[in-house]
C-alpha cells in the first residue's frame, strides 16, 4: 500500500516539477517563515505520505516540521503547494485557492491581491489535484483540508 503512496506522491511533485508560486524560491522574501514550524505547527502530510523532517502526530494529524534548513528536493506535498492548495467543492470538483490558512505566516496570503502568481504553478496545482482526488484517502484528506480552508477564509471576511 505504501508504495501505492510513494509512487502517487512522486508523480506529483513530478508535475510540479521545479514550479514556484513565483518563478523563484518565495522563502527568500520571508525569511522561510513557513519552514519555521514548531512541535504544533508545520506542514500536513497527505494519507500514508513519507518524509525525512520531523514528524509530529496528534488526533491522527501528522504534521512535517522544519527548522528552514531541509534539503528542497525532499519537501513534503504541502510545502511545494504552498501557498496553494488544491480544494474540492460540494460536488467534488477541483479548484486552487489560496491557502488562508497561512495568513498569519505567509506574506502571499496576506498581500494576495498585489502578487503576480505563476500561472504555471496555478496549473500545475490544479493538476496535483485532479490526480490526487482519485484517490479515496486523498480526496477525503483535501476535502477536509478545504473545509478548513474555507472556515479561515470566511474568518478573515
Amino acid at each position: 500500500m505504501n508504495g501505492y503512496y510513494d509512487n502517487l506522491y512522486e508523480t506529483a511533485k513530478r508535475i510540479l516539477g521545479n514550479k514556484t508560486p513565483l518563478g523563484k524560491d518565495c522563502g527568500v522574501l520571508c525569511e522561510k517563515s513557513c519552514c519555521c514550524g514548531d512541535e504544533k505547527t508545520g506542514m500536513l502530510l497527505f494519507p500514508f505520505e513519507k518524509t525525512t523532517l520531523t514528524v509530529t502526530e496528534k488526533e491522527n494529524v501528522r504534521l512535517a516540521v522544519c527548522d528552514g534548513s531541509c534539503n528542497r528536493e525532499e519537501r513534503p506535498l504541502s510545502c511545494r503547494l504552498f501557498p496553494f492548495f488544491p480544494c474540492v467543492d460540494e460536488d467534488g470538483r477541483v479548484f486552487v485557492s489560496l491557502d488562508y490558512r497561512g495568513f498569519s505566516v505567509c506574506p502571499l496570503v496576506k498581500n494576495a491581491k498585489d502578487v503576480r502568481f505563476s500561472k504555471r504553478f496555478f496549473k500545475r496545482v490544479q493538476k496535483v489535484g485532479e490526480l490526487l482526488v482519485r484517490d479515496e484517502d486523498c480526496f477525503r484528506f483535501i476535502e477536509e483540508v478545504s473545509k478548513e480552508i474555507e472556515f479561515e477564509k470566511r474568518l478573515l471576511g
